[in-house]
């Protein structure tokens, strides 16, 4: 069975997205944790370079300290969304797969 989205609720007082999958799970995400699983090059990059270095601490800049929101979600297919942090990145397609991995399930 193809899994897809069915529902998606913004949740900006949680900072967390609901997704109702087709065969009737709803997961939550928070929008952290899924700018910090953007599957984009320069993330996957990022992500490793980090894992290499455990000591180095890093600079943060004033848009990083604000909390993460999803300002956008858009279709890339019939597969994935392309999510638009308001870090402003926007590389990432999340496909329904991926997602359906990282959501926490709910009741």
């Amino acid at each position: 069975m193809d899994l897809y989205p069915t529902d998606l609720k913004k949740q900006n007082a949680d900072n967390a997205l609901l997704i109702e999958w087709n065969d009737g799970q709803r997961r939550r995400y928070t929008y952290s944790a899924l700018r910090k699983a953007c599957p984009c090059a320069a993330c996957r990059h990022e992500n490793s370079a980090e894992m290499a270095d455990p000591m180095k601490l890093p600079v943060l800049s004033p848009v990083e300290l604000q909390p993460m929101i999803v300002e956008k979600m858009s279709l890339a297919g019939n597969y994935a969304y392309r999510i638009t942090f308001s870090d402003g990145h926007n590389t990432g397609l999340f496909t329904f797969e991926l997602l359906r991995e990282l959501g926490t399930l709910m009741d």
